[in-house]
């Protein structure tokens, strides 16, 4: 252990015996089993249920065919040399977009596959939707279809907006044991945000590029990639928000997602009709960087509120004996993690023991909000899984402490 680095594992001064809790209830929580004066070998970490956490694998097959219909539409209309270009510019603006986003959800990482999911779904059902709509009014009624003012306050709004959060919907039934409230919706919804973004950044760049040249391009990419990236990551986010409220409070999601879709457009078309019926420098400086402020500033707000939460869920552990004060803290707080992480690296393989110890707390945290909330009749037996994988993490964290040297 690395000198002057106090050990915040202080639930007991050796690791717990685990024993397997009772059925966890609302009202009451299972002791901690009795320390014993010896490092009991830790029992093989536990899974938690992948039902609830994984995407439907029919739903691969979807995302496959559209993916591969928005790559034949860029071959086939755009080109493959303008949408090489296309790709490799929108590239830096959606990477920065996504590692922002991971990094707000860096202390409860969500399951890979349904972020995959969520930035695939912006990036190719939604846009395979807009497309054949676009093509549909193109059909039904040209004179829309060549209305700019139409297409850019009304057509793009809903039509996007709507089929943006549909996998939002999606994700809140596939995913219903994954989110956990407002963070984890914004995060979502920002993914199929930037996924979507990404895809239609391709086509904006490309189309500037032949159309105009160099010249166009360059001032296409500063004004979508450098001065507005976060735009459809704030209108889809704002749905996720409502929906992650829904889920925090034990509401139906769908009212609370369809209140987060009229937001949604509202902002999207008043963001277009803006930039359309005013000069654009002026919008930007008075409208799109206090949106952008208010983002940041909500992104943190948010998350101290998780924070929160999250202490005040693991202090029903802490009052039945399975946490100390200090572990509690540890991981639900900012500074808490900060400090474990600094202690567990002078303990061999400490860090990423350390990581699945406070990823695995969020967890827990998580579970025993589903359960409070009563929305998942089986968050207890996520709260056993947790419990049995933070106890045997624990003890490998504090038999590295107390093994003899040789």
């Amino acid at each position: 252990m690395a000198p002057g680095h106090e050990n915040p594992l202080v639930g007991s001064a050796y690791p717990t015996v685990f024993a397997q809790p009772e059925r966890m209830l609302p009202d009451r929580i299972a002791p901690a089993p009795a320390a014993e004066p010896h490092l009991p070998v830790a029992p093989p970490p536990a899974d938690l249920a992948r039902s609830g956490r994984t995407v439907w694998p029919w739903l691969w097959f979807v995302i496959g065919i559209t993916a591969v219909s928005v790559v034949a539409y860029f071959l086939w209309f755009i080109g493959p040399a303008g949408s090489t270009v296309g790709f490799a510019l929108a590239l830096a603006p959606f990477v920065l977009v996504v590692l922002a986003l991971l990094w707000l959800d860096r202390w409860e990482p969500e399951p890979r596959g349904l972020l995959v999911f969520a930035c695939l779904w912006g990036a190719s059902v939604s846009i395979i939707g807009t497309l054949v709509v676009s093509f549909l009014v193109a059909v039904v009624s040209p004179a829309l279809a060549e209305s700019t003012v139409f297409g850019s306050v009304v057509q793009a709004p809903v039509i996007e907006e709507l089929l943006k959060c549909a996998g939002l919907l999606v994700l809140s039934v596939m995913g219903r044991r994954a989110i956990d409230g407002p963070l984890d919706g914004v995060v979502y919804g920002a993914l199929i945000g930037a996924g979507f973004a990404f895809v239609e950044n391709i086509q904006y760049f490309a189309v500037a590029l032949i159309e105009g040249g160099a010249v166009d391009l360059g001032v296409t990419f500063v004004m979508r990639g450098m001065m507005s990236p976060f735009s459809h990551i704030i209108f889809t986010g704002a749905c996720g928000f409502l929906m992650g409220l829904a889920v925090r409070r034990g509401r139906s999601v769908f009212g609370f997602w369809a209140a987060g879709l009229v937001v949604a457009m509202a902002l999207h078309a008043f963001w277009n009709g803006s930039t359309e019926f005013a000069n654009f420098l002026v919008v930007y400086v008075l409208l799109q960087v206090p949106m952008f402020a208010l983002l940041v500033v909500g992104a943190i707000s948010l998350r101290r509120e998780e924070m929160r939460v999250r202490r005040r869920r693991l202090e029903d552990y802490v009052s039945a004996g399975w946490f100390s004060r200090q572990e509690a803290d540890l991981l639900s707080t900012r500074q808490g993690a900060k400090a474990g992480l600094s202690w567990a690296r002078g303990v061999p393989g400490g860090p990423q023991l350390m990581r699945s110890f406070i990823h695995d707390g969020a967890r827990l945290a998580g579970a025993r909000q589903r359960v409070v909330s009563g929305r998942d009749p089986r968050a207890s037996d996520d709260e056993r899984v947790l419990l049995t994988r933070m106890m045997a993490t624990r003890q490998q964290l504090l038999a590295q402490i107390v093994r003899p040297a040789h």
